[in-house]
């Protein structure tokens, strides 16, 4: 069941205390609509520990399975908060007549997946620094 890979830029700016999610581009979406395409649109939410912090979300792809998104989202991340933060990114696809389908998720923390500690390692590592990666979507 691969639903498809998402490239996503992280940059932290300690001096700003800001954290930028870059939403660049999907590949391979899962079709979701009968006519074998989605209508993607990716929403971001910034958790801190497990409460609901902020949502940030991309327009609507309209029947695409490789949008390009090129959306960048600033959230405020406090250096002492930051081993609690979780970025949660979830790649919808929109319906007109029924509840959105989500075709799949990515966690990025400290504490997430093998790929998305590495991420979250290399923005910290390289602050002021666009660092994008492509991640798996998972279920």
């Amino acid at each position: 069941g691969r639903r498809g890979d998402l490239l996503v830029s992280l940059c932290y700016n300690p001096t700003a205390n800001t954290i930028t999610v870059n939403i660049i581009k999907a590949r391979h979406l899962k079709a979701m609509d009968i006519g074998g395409t989605s209508d993607p649109y990716v929403k971001v939410w910034l958790m801190h520990k497990d409460k609901r912090v902020e949502k940030k979300k991309t327009p609507v792809i309209k029947r695409c399975l490789n949008p390009v998104f090129n959306e960048s989202f600033p959230f405020d991340v406090p250096a002492h908060v930051l081993r609690e933060t979780t970025i949660i990114i979830t790649v919808m696809d929109k319906d007109r007549l029924s509840r959105n389908d989500v075709i799949g998720k990515i966690y990025l923390s400290w504490k997430s997946g093998p790929a998305e500690v590495k991420h979250w390692k290399d923005m910290l590592a390289r602050p002021r620094t666009n660092v994008a990666q492509w991640h798996a979507l998972k279920a």
